[in-house]
């Protein structure tokens, strides 16, 4: 099991979208966790999907470099019937993923099950439900409890991989890529 005590982690958690991306961090240190902040980006008012793209890359890039986190958390795509809604979330991830990338943050991708597992017991829970849990463990004021529930989902993935640390089966290696992979283990490559 991993010693969450040993390190500081200052978790950057996103749920990914084109109208609305919640974003989200969190400090960690051993089994205290505490909110710094959490919000929405708004880009709804945006016609154009390209420019939206482009202002989710520099708005994380900023956050990034303002609050400096040591991961960098994201929920993966869930499955949509509308298949143009998927290419835009998908879209939207990758160019949040990208933004971490360029800032040399590990990635993490959480399932929105998981992440709804982790946080209630139930991967069926609805949004409502998440946010009263995390307000709960975070004991966050109902005055500072956002509008927009986008928020407190990018805090519940931070959430989820804060307790992630802790886990024997998640491992305390992240690569940024196969380059990196390869790297850190020259002896796993035959030559």
């Amino acid at each position: 099991m991993i010693d969450r005590s040993s390190r500081h982690h200052t978790i950057l958690g996103i749920d990914p979208g084109t109208n609305f991306m919640g974003y989200a961090l969190l400090s960690a240190e051993g089994s205290h966790a505490e909110l710094i902040d959490m919000g929405v980006l708004d880009l709804h008012k945006n016609d154009n999907h390209y420019s939206r793209l482009q202002e989710i890359f520099f708005f994380l890039q900023k956050l990034i470099d303002k609050f400096e986190p040591t991961t960098f958390a994201i929920e993966t795509q869930f499955v949509d019937k509308n298949v143009q809604t998927m290419l835009k979330l998908a879209h939207g991830q990758g160019v949040a993923i990208a933004a971490a990338l360029s800032k040399d943050l590990p990635i993490n991708e959480y399932s929105p099950m998981k992440v709804k597992m982790a946080i209630t017991g139930n991967g069926h829970a609805g949004k409502e439900q998440v946010a009263a849990m995390l307000q709960r463990f975070m004991h966050i004021p109902q005055e500072q409890m956002p509008k927009k529930l986008d928020a407190t989902d990018a805090l519940a993935i931070a959430y989820c991989h804060y307790l992630q640390l802790g886990s024997p089966l998640s491992s305390d290696i992240h690569y940024k890529g196969w380059a990196d992979f390869v790297k850190r283990n020259p002896q796993k490559i035959s030559k």
